[in-house]
């Protein structure tokens, strides 16, 4: 992703274009030899930087100074480089590029995180852990049905991906006001040779479409919504991150620690998430660079105005860059995540006599009880049983204050003959499996072949 978006590549693709489109006009009837076009492409890779950057500091404009440098290299090519074409020309089309390989970049890496996440949640898919709601114990869920929620956000982005990218054109060739009139006048007024060429053009640097219209530049909508897109998934990333931080602070699951790793320079025992909380970090940065583009795209003049230049030059790569990044924190964790299951059912256990209250209660009106008058004393035993634990108890005893009551005529083989965490999780694993089969797996295996072992190596 960092060499996608370098000026090397930028610049390479900028002589792609002129390559492209002196091919287009020499074979749609222009005075352009294949000796000329032969010459560009003998040093289209290898360009002459230093003749570039002395060009741009006396006529500060980046085109036109590899215009000269290109021309430099390939003289007597100097005079068709860039025919009928105005600076939009190769800027624009470029990004379009940048943006579409950086889609396809990210798609790779999604795909490999939706396939490890998968594996996690179908090995898990039963094991009971306590669901929560306002970060309160609410009721039971399963490790598995918990990370179907975060491959469910990565489903919807890794979709969202396929769709921006495949909807991604390139602006063409549109002239200097999105008229085409230099084209038309290069070809004696020949529209169908004009939109020919447009479309050889696209051909040759392999994205065949093309917006119908345009001003000088292709509406920067597209800009804000591709890095709204790259958001989203930060979205996601930031909300795996939040919870991979909770879970950790539960002692329940933690992200890779390696044995050398250090936590803190003071505390020595720490195992910081530091891992999560890059996440966090970098999905904050990319969530609020989403703006950018978005006012960009609002405050564009007419057919075009330059103060949209420098801000993407700094908000579109950022985006990109901080998106391939989270993917591979996000892959590195799920390669390496670690379950404390030991943990997890010591904390269903604890909590296992509140969320089987209901049941209770209706195990005792089953034995003749008065549902209303039940439903109190259970409240009340609740209540006290909870204060026990605020106030320092190890233990939950609900259990043996609800046995004790014989108001609820409950005994304790009874009580644990309901005690199955498992009989508490509803359709979590139903709903992971079938999500898993039905939705993720088509979708693995029809990428298969861009799906991979490796884990992302994080480094510090």
């Amino acid at each position: 992703m960092s060499y996608l978006f370098s000026p090397d590549f930028k610049f390479r693709t900028w002589r792609r274009l002129w390559v492209a489109l002196a091919e287009a006009e020499r074979e749609l009837g222009l005075e352009i030899s294949d000796a000329q076009i032969a010459e560009l492409k003998a040093t289209l890779e290898n360009i002459n930087y230093e003749d570039a950057e002395r060009r741009e500091r006396e006529v500060r404009h980046d085109v036109m100074s590899h215009i000269y440098a290109y021309g430099l290299q390939a003289p007597s090519a100097k005079g068709i480089i860039h025919l009928g074409a105005t600076s939009a020309y190769v800027t624009d089309n470029t990004d379009i590029i940048q943006m579409s390989e950086g889609l396809a970049i990210l798609e790779r890496r999604l795909l490999n995180v939706i396939a490890k996440l998968r594996d996690f949640a179908w090995k898990w898919r039963a094991t009971p852990t306590l669901a929560f709601t306002h970060f309160q114990p609410a009721q039971f869920t399963t490790v598995g049905k918990r990370a179907t929620l975060w491959l469910h956000d990565l489903l919807l982005d890794f979709k969202e991906l396929e769709f921006r990218r495949n909807s991604l054109a390139l602006l063409g060739v549109k002239g200097a006001t999105g008229t085409q009139a230099s084209f038309l006048n290069l070809f004696e007024g020949d529209e169908a040779k004009v939109n020919r060429l447009e479309q050889l053009v696209a051909e040759k640097v392999g994205i065949p479409r093309t917006y119908p219209v345009s001003g000088q530049t292709y509406s920067r909508k597209v800009d804000a919504q591709v890095v709204a897109t790259l958001s989203g998934f930060g979205q996601s990333a930031s909300k795996f991150g939040y919870d991979m931080r909770l879970l950790q602070h539960l002692r329940e699951i933690e992200e890779p620690f390696e044995a050398e790793q250090i936590g803190s320079s003071a505390m020595a025992y720490k195992r910081n998430p530091m891992r999560a909380e890059r996440m966090d970090a970098l999905s904050r940065h990319l969530i609020i660079n989403a703006l950018n583009p978005a006012f960009t795209a609002a405050t564009q003049w007419f057919e075009r105005t330059l103060d949209d230049s420098a801000n993407r030059r700094i908000a579109i790569p950022e985006a990109f860059l901080a998106a391939d990044a989270l993917a591979l924190i996000y892959d590195n964790i799920i390669g390496g995540i670690v379950v404390h299951e030991e943990v997890i059912a010591a904390n269903v256990r604890r909590e296992l006599p509140f969320m089987m209250t209901e049941n209770l209660m209706m195990e005792g009106v089953r034995r003749g009880g008065d549902r209303q008058v039940l439903h109190e004393r259970v409240r009340i035993h609740s209540q006290a049983a909870a204060g026990a634990m605020k106030s320092g108890s190890a233990q939950n005893d609900l259990f043996d204050r609800i046995a004790a009551d014989e108001l609820l005529g409950i005994d304790r083989d009874a009580i644990e003959l309901l005690a199955r965490p498992d009989d508490y999780t509803g359709l979590s694993r139903q709903q992971t499996e079938r999500f898993l089969i039905e939705e993720i797996d088509p979708i693995l295996e029809r990428q298969r072949a861009l799906i991979h072992d490796e884990v992302g190596e994080v480094r510090v």
